[in-house]
């Protein structure tokens, strides 16, 4: 069956919000890569290294050589964050100086654990495979990429976007909150009172339901003189 040109141009306008991060030292497979992610409608921002990629996610205040220990970076400012948005990072494995292994793990211990990752090589290492999905990373692809490739990517970026609609959401409710004077603990005493006011209301309805259950007679029972006297 195939799509109506007005479900095309929907697909088309979704798959634009879609924002890939590839990072390769190579020109030619960037090139590439960003070519194959341009034919399936995504931007793409395009970096040749893993110092480049977190300076551009703010996740790095200098070019310094990368420390592998967790505790030595500093994370990035919330406010960077909303304001570069990212639904899917693409990184080379063999990169000179940090490797996409120590990127995709720098990634997983930031606040940017929640956004995919996708390490390539051009060599099929079965440990090097099961050590970056061990770390968390979505797919492993083997180089040359083809654009079936990233068509797998698709249902990552699906995720990623519904995740950023719903931070976004969040984020408006708090300004709003923010604007008229209301506090999460404002918002929390006013549900705990609509609760209570709900309870209450359940239980008199629950107690007119047990009045209207058991009425009252409406004629009281004649007294014993008034029987023998009709018999």
């Amino acid at each position: 069956m195939e799509l109506k040109a007005a479900d095309v141009a929907e697909v088309q306008q979704i798959q634009q919000h879609f924002h890939v991060l590839a990072v390769d030292d190579s020109l030619i497979d960037r090139k590439l890569l960003e070519k194959l992610l341009r034919i399936s409608s995504c931007e793409v921002t395009c970096v040749e290294s893993g110092d480049k990629a977190l300076r551009y996610l703010g996740l790095l205040d200098d070019l310094d050589k990368f420390s592998s220990s967790a505790a030595s970076f500093s994370s990035p400012k919330l406010s960077h964050q909303q304001e570069v948005k990212v639904n899917l990072i693409m990184t080379d494995y063999c990169m000179p100086g940090m490797t996409g292994y120590d990127l995709l793990k720098r990634l997983k211990g930031s606040s940017w654990k929640d956004i995919p990752v996708v390490v390539m090589s051009s060599e099929n290492e079965p440990s090097r495979i099961h050590m970056c999905l061990e770390e968390g990373a979505e797919e492993f692809l083997l180089k040359p990429l083809q654009l079936s490739d990233v068509k797998k990517l698709e249902p990552h970026l699906q995720r990623s976007l519904s995740r950023s609609s719903a931070e976004v959401k969040e984020e408006e409710t708090v300004e709003i909150r923010n604007e008229i004077g209301i506090t999460n603990s404002d918002a929390i005493d006013n549900e705990n009172s609509t609760k209570e006011e709900n309870n209450k209301n359940d239980n008199n309805n629950t107690f007119s339901k047990r009045k209207a259950a058991n009425p009252e007679p409406s004629e009281r029972r004649p007294k014993l003189k008034e029987l023998q006297a009709a018999v």
